[in-house]
């Protein structure tokens, strides 16, 4: 056996010893059989051994749930119940590996714009929703440059390119609004209870538009990209309720909805010149307004 696994003992007693320690395989030695083979009074149960490849979306998924915990965490408030949080984690992505095997070593997720948040009131914030609570928060509109004091009743947390959003009901606008988790300067927890929306109104009115703008004012944008463009935006989802089709120039034509055209605007700048904005018209003159000013603040 050894010599048709190409292994020493010592490696061959260590290898069945993280069997049973670490996936439970119930083997034993067989005197009869000079060799090892699973418990006969356990035959009736099926043991699988974990496969060390995971899909891409677990891989990601669990690499990013990492990352997010020491992001939040940072050595503080919630260290008790991240640090054991991670161990599993940890132990999940290091399933079928040596034990020395470190997967997050080889598997690296880059945060681009990520935006540094207050872990407190990230937990008040966390603590509301929990217990269906309003909170009085004090918010910081980049937008203007204005620091306004809102009551709000919590509705979900989201993460979305790499930053915490809050989408709820503002008491002082009386309709739903989604704010930057970073940009709450101050969180309290109110008593009186929060209203809670259907999922259905929520993505409704904040999942209607395009990004994270919310509105139901809802256009439609059609862009044309050029062909050394498309093969890689083809691959691409910019919006759940996209279209995209080839034309027969080989160019790919999308189709995406949109409330508030900033974010969309910042994101067919990326691949000037190989894009062009078919209509709507006002999002056109954005465009072309947005790459004027940006000359002549370069030359100017």
């Amino acid at each position: 056996m050894l010599n048709e696994l190409e292994v020493s003992y010592s490696t061959l007693k260590r290898d069945i010893a993280f069997l049973r320690d670490r996936f439970h395989i119930p083997i034993v030695w067989v005197a009869q059989l000079r060799g090892w083979q699973i418990d006969k009074q356990c035959s009736g149960s099926q043991h699988e051994v974990p496969g060390l490849w995971l899909s891409s979306e677990e891989i990601h998924a669990l690499l990013t749930m990492q990352h997010l915990l020491s992001a939040l965490d940072a050595g503080r408030l919630l260290q008790p119940h991240v640090s054991a949080l991670q161990r599993c984690l940890r132990q999940v992505l290091e399933s079928g590996a040596a034990l020395d095997a470190h997967v997050e070593r080889r598997i690296r997720i880059l945060p681009m714009s990520a935006r540094r948040i207050d872990l407190p009131q990230f937990q008040v914030v966390g603590s509301a929703l929990a217990h269906c609570r309003r909170l009085r928060i004090r918010y910081h509109a980049r937008s203007d440059d204005q620091v306004s004091e809102r009551e709000v009743s919590p509705q979900r947390l989201v993460h979305y390119r790499d930053n915490w959003y809050l989408d709820a009901w503002c008491h002082w606008r009386e309709g739903l609004r989604s704010f930057s988790i970073d940009a709450i300067k101050d969180a309290r927890l109110l008593e009186q209870p929060a209203i809670e929306l259907a999922e259905t109104e929520l993505d409704a009115e904040l999942g209607a538009g395009y990004g994270i703008f919310s509105g139901k004012a809802v256009q439609t944008a059609q862009l044309r990209f050029a062909r050394r463009s498309a093969r890689w935006v083809a691959a691409e989802r910019w919006h759940p309720n996209q279209i995209g089709r080839w034309d027969h120039q080989g160019r790919w034509l999308l189709s995406v909805p949109f409330a508030d055209p900033r974010e969309l605007v910042r994101d067919i700048l990326r691949h000037v010149p190989d894009v062009e904005v078919l209509a709507p018209d006002e999002l056109r003159d954005e465009v072309l307004r947005r790459l004027a000013d940006g000359v002549r603040g370069m030359t100017g």
